[in-house]
């Protein structure tokens, strides 16, 4: 397919466009979250596996400091993503064909 008929295809229909890079945005995000809930519950079984459950030493606690600033960053980079989406996702219906340009 070549670039103008997908040009032509976005302004023509410039809901659907401005919809797809809601999905897109949304599924990215919702991965993002999912893939930083299964990367904390490895950790969790990788430290409960060792048999170190209450022994920490100081600089496992600051890794684990890091970690959980790093886990907060992603878990909020995944929630900004599902956001844009869902507005987006609201702003295309607000689009009448044509409206863009």
């Amino acid at each position: 397919m070549s670039l103008q008929v997908v040009w032509s295809l976005c302004l023509a229909y410039p809901s659907q466009a401005i919809n797809g890079l809601a999905l897109f945005l949304a599924l990215s995000g919702g991965w993002l979250l999912l893939a930083t809930r299964w990367r904390e519950q490895r950790a969790v079984a990788r430290v409960l596996a060792a048999g170190e459950g209450g022994a920490l030493d100081v600089d496992g606690l600051a890794s684990y400091a890091q970690v959980e600033r790093l886990n907060r960053f992603f878990y909020g980079f995944g929630g900004l993503g599902l956001g844009a989406g869902l507005l987006l996702s609201w702003l295309s219906t607000q689009l009448q064909p044509g409206a863009l340009f």
